[in-house]
């Protein structure tokens, strides 16, 4: 099938999107901005889109005016951790994105580090340890065990989570006692990583039905040299470079490892990447996303629109290509 017959195929057969937005996590504002973005792109295309919130009435909406696919923008809990996924496929409606063993595996960032060094990526020195070890064991022996093994700089972030809540770079034993009591605020367990320095990317991997494809590099530049809430949704906070501006085996590398995440993870759709390049060049593992940000500021939206591809095209041929899947 031609280009141009999908998307007379796409016009003709999808006219009803449910998108999901908002959630009980700390990323709702995200969530919304994300599913405002999805929505008005499909509207300019002349889909009836209905945006809705997660709650006790979903399922009855769901089965009381099902729509033809369910396009969930949820960031956070529940909505990349499978929960969400799962009950939609009980509710037997299609959707958009991993389905809910896919989430699991790539929320919990530590099984995901896992899966991926066994494909050879590099992935940072790190520990999981929950609150209770610190309680029961003692934190100021803990403290410096890690600090023994991994050495400084830090980095500090919940096991499980996204938007950098809760994530905070450690440069003293000091500075790590107060970075994990800010990450037990988000989540029971911590990843305390050594703090890989050099280039951070994005990369986005996208697949509308004919294969996984890795979208360009983003490279981002914060304005206070960290990556966190504020500098990833306030607007003139960060840079943006896309293509990154790295060599093109670099590239080329920081690619590969995103493709390699996406398949391992067992992922489908589209999902983000978030890398860093260290001073030798070698591509760093960090986590994927299952729900990347469609805001704005957010950078799929960003390389898409550097693949040449636009954005209300895009979220049509996901929602209809999970529209054909049933």
């Amino acid at each position: 099938m031609t280009a141009a017959q999908k998307e007379v195929r796409a016009v003709a057969d999808l006219d009803r999107v449910l998108v999901l937005a908002g959630g009980l996590s700390p990323e709702h504002e995200v969530s919304v901005q994300s599913g405002r973005s999805v929505a008005e792109a499909l509207r300019r295309l002349d889909v009836e889109v209905q945006v809705a919130d997660v709650g006790s009435g979903l399922l009855q909406r769901l089965a009381d005016d099902p729509p033809q696919v369910v396009f969930p923008v949820l960031h956070g809990s529940a909505g990349e951790d499978g929960a969400i996924r799962e009950v939609l496929e009980l509710a037997g409606v299609p959707y958009v994105g991993a389905r809910p063993q896919a989430c699991r595996l790539a929320y919990a960032k530590p099984a995901a580090k896992a899966l991926l060094a066994e494909k050879g990526v590099r992935v940072p020195r790190g520990a999981t340890l929950p609150k209770s070890a610190f309680h029961d064991l003692g934190a100021p022996a803990l403290l410096d065990k890690l600090v023994e093994r991994l050495g400084l700089p830090l980095f500090v972030k919940p096991d499980r989570g996204g938007s950098a809540f809760g994530a905070t770079p450690v440069a003293s034993v000091k500075d790590l006692s107060t970075a994990l009591m800010s990450c037990f605020a988000y989540s029971d367990s911590a990843l305390v990583e050594e703090q890989v320095q050099g280039t951070e990317l994005a990369v986005g991997v996208l697949d509308t039905g004919e294969g996984p494809v890795a979208l360009p590099p983003v490279e981002i530049v914060p304005d206070g040299g960290v990556y966190d809430y504020a500098a990833r949704y306030t607007a003139g906070r960060t840079e943006f470079f896309c293509p990154a501006r790295l060599d093109g085996s670099v590239l080329a590398a920081a690619t590969e490892v995103a493709l390699t995440a996406h398949r391992t993870l067992g992922l489908r759709d589209l999902s983000r990447t978030d890398l860093m390049v260290a001073p030798d060049g070698e591509v760093v593992f960090l986590e994927t996303n299952v729900a990347p940000g469609l805001t704005e500021t957010s950078t799929f939206p960003m390389a898409a629109a550097a693949q040449g591809l636009d954005f209300a095209v895009l979220c049509r041929e996901l929602a209809h290509q999970a529209h054909l899947r049933g």
